[in-house]
């Protein structure tokens, strides 16, 4: 095994079976006392912290979902009194009200040493340079990276999101060895070096650490080749902590390393919430372990997945997300995961990986359309009309939906300062 930022990562599957149930009895105890729409679920369900004997024993728990949180707005689901919260971060709440996540100090300590682990995982040491691209401010990415880096001793640069040009300038002239951004800003990053004339591979780039939206296999091997630089995935939500949930091991990158001894993972069945065994697919579940502010109990995050046995590490690992059940469309009886779709532009080399998939339903019936973009070398007539025919009959192949592709112009579809918006659904 490789050399690890804390000792935990060593431990035997037996104890940290032990640690964690000590933590979880802990977790379920505080919840109780402390949070009362979480008490009344509890006593709704006909359990108490007390009934749980065994790991196996959570699953008579309730789940706990962001409507929740959104119910509970602002502070109603906070375990600790609000003058003990140091800080603040929140969703954009775009559908609703904005989810709503405290720290306290150890809260923010735990955070740093999550994150300060997962960069080591991913290859990060103390010393490197790290260009931040994640936003700073009420999203949790970018302080979940900034503190991360420097609690493992990197030299971070702050630059938030937007100014792409400007971005790619700085990471000429200052070589890091290390960004963070979203998979989809790393293709904006790319387009960025080619439009300024710069090799990414003579900036000292070597590492990219993504997160916040989906990656896929196709899709991480484009910006590899791209940008010649490895790219590792970081998984997180905010209602759970942030990022540092789960990390990619440089050594195997071979999926997710869940830090276990602080998020415990279930997989369910998303239609009747039945816990599965490991390597069947299925809803991640998360439970947190050791948080204060705002201890997270069977948290539903609708990312489907599956858990897989340990490889770098004893911790389980995360198999690539398969999509997320609330993003999941329906078109025409048929379930479509929008990266289904990305999937199989990526085995173009005509197309570029630039795309969105829009869905009406203008009379009766739903109607997709995909507007993709052609790669700038390939970009002429003939071989516009080859790809799109190409792409819609693969769609219909392997999907098993009608849509109608059209290839649009270089540059037409507006490129990402965070997390990509790949699906416009009109009905």
């Amino acid at each position: 095994m490789s050399e690890v930022f804390e000792p935990v990562e060593r431990t035997s599957r037996t104890e940290l079976s032990a640690l964690q149930l000590d933590r979880l009895q802990k977790s379920l105890t505080h919840a109780w006392r402390n949070v009362a729409p979480m008490r009344r679920k509890f006593e709704r369900a006909g359990v108490r912290p007390e009934d749980l004997h065994s790991l196996a024993d959570l699953a008579r728990f309730p789940f706990s979902t962001k409507a929740d949180l959104r119910d509970a707005y602002p502070f109603g689901l906070f375990a600790v009194p609000r003058e003990r919260i140091a800080r603040l971060h929140a969703s954009s709440g775009t559908t609703g009200k904005p989810t709503v996540v405290g720290y306290t100090q150890g809260d923010l300590y735990l955070w740093a040493n999550v994150m300060a682990r997962s960069i080591h995982a991913a290859g990060g040491r103390p010393g490197d340079l790290l260009h931040n691209t994640y936003g700073y401010g009420l999203f949790t990415g970018g302080l979940g990276f900034h503190y991360g880096a420097e609690r493992l001793g990197c030299t971070v640069v702050p630059v938030s999101g937007g100014q792409t040009e400007k971005q790619v300038q700085l990471i000429a002239d200052f070589r890091p060895r290390i960004v963070c951004c979203t998979p989809s800003y790393l293709l904006t990053l790319a387009d960025g070096f080619a439009a300024q004339g710069i090799d990414p591979a003579s900036t000292g780039l070597k590492l990219a650490l993504a997160g916040g939206e989906p990656c896929t296999r196709e899709m991480r091997a484009a910006i590899e080749a791209r940008m010649n630089i490895h790219v590792m995935e970081c998984y997180g939500l905010s209602e759970v902590i942030g990022p540092g949930v789960a990390m990619e091991c440089f050594e195997t990158k071979d999926g997710l390393t869940i830090w276990e001894d602080h998020f415990y993972p279930e997989i369910v069945d998303p239609s009747t919430g039945e816990a599965l065994p490991d390597g069947e697919f299925g809803e991640l579940v998360l439970t947190t372990l050791t948080k204060e502010a705002l201890p997270m109990i069977r948290y539903r995050t609708r990312d489907l997945t599956r858990l897989l046995p340990g490889t770098a590490r004893p911790m389980r690992r995360l198999d690539k997300f398969a999509g997320r059940s609330d993003d999941m469309l329906i078109i025409r009886g048929v379930n479509v995961f929008p990266s289904q779709i990305e999937e199989l532009i990526l085995k173009s080399t005509a197309l570029a990986p630039h795309y969105v998939i829009e869905v009406a339903r203008p009379q009766h019936l739903d109607e997709v359309d995909v507007l993709v973009e052609m790669r700038p070398e390939a970009d002429n007539a003939d071989a516009r009309s080859q790809a799109a025919a190409e792409l819609q009959h693969h769609i219909k192949s392997y999907i098993g939906i009608s849509a109608r592709v059209r290839v649009v112009p270089v540059a037409s579809i507006e490129r990402s300062l965070g997390k990509a918006r790949r699906v416009v659904d009109k009905r």
